[in-house]
Order: C-alpha cells, then sequence, then structure tokens
C-alpha cells in the first residue's frame, strides 16, 4: 500500500541546494574557467561550418566544437551506443561528477540522479533510422539507432555509463529547457526528493536543425529575419542583429544538499537561490505577453530568493540576435527590475557560442556562477552599437567588473517558454 500523501503542515522545510561540481562542453573550451576566459577575452568560438556539408544555405557561421572526441575523456568502454548528443552529455557529466569528488565508489554508496535538458536530443540519429527505414525497409534500419531513436535516450545513455542510480529525467522545452532542468532538480532536492542530481543540458549540431531553422529564417541572415540584407549579424542586442547561429554543446552542474556537501568534506561552489518559470501563450506573436512571461519568471525567483532586484550583480541573457526574441527578452527583463538597471551589467554569451538549444541556457548558469566567482563578467562578442531602443543601459563588448556574488540568468524562448534562475557564487563553506 502507497503511504498516504503529506499535508502542507507535514511537509519537510525546504533544504538548501548547492553547486559543488561544474562542466561545460563548448567551443570555447571544456571547462568553466576555460570557457570563462575565452569570453572575457573577447575570444568566438563561431567559425565556419565543418561538421557536415551546408552547400546553398546562407550562414556557415555556427559554434561547432571542432575535433570533439568522445574517447579522450572516455578513455574505456564501447561507445558505439553513444551518439553525438550522448557524448556531450556523459562527457559533461564525467566532467561535474570528478569536479565534486563523486568517485564510482561514492555512486555504490549515494544515488546520484539525472535532470537533462534537451531541444531535439539525438535528431540525427533519429532521422537515419527513419530514413534507412522507409528508404532500405524496416528489416534495414540500424537497432542501435533505434535505441536512440527517443527524446530522452541521452540522459538514459549517461546514465548507463556513469551508473546513475537516482532520478532519470528530460526536460525538452526549447532552448529554456538547461535551465528548466537545473530548476527541477533544486525542487527534487529542497522537497526531499532526490539529495544528489546532476542538471543541465546537452545539444548536438546537426544537419537537420540547422535545415529547420534555415528554412523558418530564424539563422542569421537567412531572409525573413534580416534588417537590412543577408549578410550574417548573429550578435546579440545588436542593431544590426539579423538571426542567430547555431552551436552545440554539453553543462552540467553537480547539485546536493548543503548538509551532505559539508558532511563529505565537498567544496561548495555556489547556490540556487531561487527559480520562476512563467509561459507566453502567444508564442513570442504578442510582445506584451512575451515580456510579461519573463518578468514573472523574474519577479518569482526573486521572490523565492528573498532578495530585492538591487542585490543583483549581474545577468546573462538568452539574446541570441534574433530581432524580435531580443526586444521581448531586454522589456521583460525591464519590466521585472527597471529601477536597478543603470548599475545592472548584462551579457549575453551566445554572442560568442551561437544558439546551443537546450543546453544555452544550461551553459548561460555555469558561465555566470564562474563569472560572479571570478568577479568578472564577460562582454557581449562583436557588439560594437547596442540597438538604442532596447532598454538595456548597461550592454558592452567589454569584460565588466563585478562587486556582488548574486546573478540572475533569464531564459525566453519563441515557443513561449520562459524561466529565470538565481545563483550565489564563491567557495561559501567548505567541510574540510
Amino acid at each position: 500500500m502507497s503511504p498516504a500523501p503529506l499535508s502542507p503542515s507535514q511537509e519537510a522545510p525546504s533544504r538548501r541546494v548547492v553547486v559543488t561540481g561544474s562542466s561545460a562542453i563548448t567551443p570555447l573550451g571544456d571547462s568553466p574557467e576555460s570557457l570563462h576566459r575565452g569570453l572575457c577575452d573577447g575570444a568566438t568560438g563561431l567559425k565556419n561550418l565543418e561538421l557536415f556539408p551546408a552547400e546553398g544555405l546562407s550562414c556557415q557561421l555556427v559554434g561547432e566544437i571542432h575535433e570533439f572526441s568522445a574517447r579522450h575523456y572516455l578513455t574505456s568502454g564501447n561507445l558505439r551506443p553513444l551518439d553525438r548528443t550522448a557524448q556531450l552529455a556523459t562527457v559533461a557529466a564525467l566532467r561535474a561528477l570528478e569536479e565534486a569528488g563523486f568517485t564510482a565508489e561514492l555512486r555504490q554508496q549515494q544515488d546520484v540522479g539525472l535532470v537533462l535538458g534537451t531541444l531535439f536530443g539525438s535528431v540525427h540519429t533519429i532521422s537515419a533510422f527513419d530514413r534507412r527505414a522507409l528508404e532500405a525497409g524496416p528489416k534495414y534500419a540500424k537497432p542501435l539507432d533505434f535505441a536512440n531513436s527517443v527524446i530522452n535516450a541521452a540522459a538514459g545513455q549517461t546514465a548507463i555509463w556513469h551508473d546513475l542510480r537516482g532520478v532519470n529525467s528530460t526536460i525538452c522545452s526549447g532552448s529554456p529547457s538547461g535551465l528548466q532542468a537545473i530548476a527541477y532538480a533544486a525542487d527534487l532536492i529542497q522537497t526531499g526528493r532526490a539529495d544528489t542530481l546532476l542538471a543541465g543540458g546537452a545539444d548536438e549540431l546537426c544537419f537537420e536543425s540547422y535545415l529547420g531553422f534555415h528554412r523558418t529564417g530564424r539563422v542569421a541572415g537567412s531572409g525573413s529575419t534580416a534588417a537590412s540584407d543577408e549578410t550574417p549579424h548573429p550578435v546579440p542586442f545588436a542593431a544590426n542583429r539579423n538571426g542567430f547561429a547555431l552551436g552545440e554543446g554539453g553543462a552540467l552542474f553537480l547539485l546536493e544538499t548543503r548538509e551532505q556537501a559539508l558532511a563529505r568534506g565537498a567544496t561548495i561552489l555556489g547556490e540556487i537561490r531561487g527559480h520562476g518559470n512563467a509561459f507566453d501563450p502567444s508564442r513570442g506573436k504578442d510582445s506584451v505577453l512575451a515580456a510579461g512571461a519573463l518578468r514573472r519568471a523574474i519577479e518569482i525567483a526573486l521572490e523565492e530568493a528573498a532578495i530585492e532586484g538591487g542585490q543583483l550583480g549581474a545577468i546573462s541573457t538568452s539574446a541570441n540576435g534574433s530581432i524580435v526574441g531580443d526586444r521581448h527578452e531586454a522589456q521583460g527583463i525591464a519590466a521585472a527590475l527597471g529601477p536597478y538597471l543603470q548599475d545592472l551589467p548584462v551579457t549575453a554569451i551566445k554572442g560568442a557560442l551561437g544558439e546551443s538549444l537546450g543546453t544555452s541556457s544550461a551553459i548561460q548558469a555555469i558561465a555566470l556562477l564562474e563569472a560572479l566567482t571570478q568577479r568578472h563578467l564577460p562582454g557581449i562578442a562583436g557588439l560594437d552599437e547596442p540597438d538604442p531602443t532596447l532598454p538595456l543601459p548597461r550592454l558592452s563588448r567589454e569584460a565588466q567588473p563585478l562587486h556582488q556574488p548574486l546573478g540572475l540568468v533569464t531564459a525566453l524562448d519563441a515557443g513561449g517558454h520562459a524561466c529565470a534562475v538565481i545563483l550565489e557564487s564563491g567557495v561559501l563553506e567548505s567541510g574540510v
């Protein structure tokens, strides 16, 4: 018989959720430190496409992880079942587990789970499986591809590889997916339903997703988003922006209770202070509804964190160069934090990394936590002339010093999803 549900008065008190490990597999490096250094130096991970042929398409500029090799990190074991998305997720998990000190032996004693955000998952493998079955007949479809023909394949493969026995969930809600995965994982830990979770995102760069975004006119210079010409300008918040460059990556936090982290002597890198989610039912067609969704998400996050907007030290936005999307995000931030924006630096790292879909907001969170810890916020790559109509006064191409340990990550998707997470940085405490 299942136990009776707890009444509100019986609910366990909320537990503090801390970060003890993080990883970032990106075009600018394979660690939060190398990512932060590249972003602050003004480097760009946007280069000409090499991963697959795309002749005749207007934008060849992508955030591809050149020469990515999962074998470099996963030195033993059979990699054949892991497609590119699963490899990115599995490598990111390895790096976060290692930093947190969660060895294979410790994972035998303490269940670790995974909440993975993704937009398309293994879409290239799904397409290859379907294409071969249709062209050659069902009996010729590859069995290995079939295992990866579902959206939660990467999460499952990662759990199998690392013997993760706890919660295994996949969040699929556009570009905020990785950030929503972090928020959901924090909820599970706060409410006592889990103690230790990897949380973040993974998405691959592939022909299928590239062609889809190009045909909808969202890729920089692809036509329908171009302001005056079709030369790609995938620069967030820029006056001449005309779409985004696609990217890829894998990024995960290792989240656990503060009590557990202290008990095992782990270094605490930061804390999830609050988060909020909302939805725009117009899916970007109504600017008031779109901005309002992000405003509500930010306000909910501030309330949960029990802070005022003036206590924030920086904002990392999901702006990617979309004419409409960047404007809606700026308006939503201004609606929630207007009185504080004169003193609040704002960045958008997709100018250097591209739009890496479901993992992009997780990379934002990891990059912002590193920036808060290092007290240095990266600038916006390529931003020479900010759009003067946007209500964000602290946009800059140059890196800016930070003076507060609290930061806000925002994500707003054309599909209507809005998410906000507040992080507190620094080595807060250690059980050592």
